[in-house]
């Protein structure tokens, strides 16, 4: 009986820690200028790992992308790509599942990093929420400029996203 009382309580454990996750983003690229660009920024961006699926929207200069559930995501390696591809993100709000997750001193914590909002606080995300991160490479200078001396008061390990709600 107090195995079973155990494994239940890991398996309530590990659903909500599967929960705690981003479903998807909006990656807006500035500099694409034709659709080879949007084709070269399109394939560096699939041969990451957590990828689900990538719909080019040319209109915006915008990638919707659905990552692949219970797979940690990582918001630097899409940049990294984007630059790599020779361009860089002017935007990207990806969607996070507040399912299993509160805020804490206004930060909460994923796969190691911690996200700081800096903005929208007061709104106590629950359920699947957009955030948008105001960082350098992921928001216009204008943008990062307002939020970048924006610390979090305890900062654990890994990287600190700022992020309006």
């Amino acid at each position: 009986m107090k195995f079973l009382k155990i494994f239940s309580l890991l398996l309530a454990l590990g659903i909500g820690a599967a929960k705690a996750q981003f479903v998807k983003a909006e990656v807006q690229v500035s500099g694409l200028t034709c659709s080879m660009c949007s084709k070269a920024t399109e394939k560096a961006l699939r041969t990451l790992e957590f990828i689900g699926d990538i719909k080019p929207d040319l209109n915006r200069n915008v990638f919707v992308i659905t990552f692949k559930s219970n797979t940690p995501v990582s918001l630097d390696q899409i940049s990294k790509k984007v630059q790599n591809a020779g361009f860089s993100v002017n935007n990207l709000k990806a969607t996070f599942n507040f399912a299993s997750t509160k805020l804490n001193s206004n930060t909460f914590s994923y796969s190691g990093d911690t996200y700081l909002v800096v903005a929208g606080a007061d709104k106590a995300p629950s359920g699947p929420t957009t955030v948008t991160v105001v960082d350098k490479g992921f928001a216009p200078p204008s943008v990062y400029k307002k939020y970048a001396g924006i610390n979090p008061a305890d900062a654990k390990t890994g990287r600190v996203y700022r992020v309006i709600i």
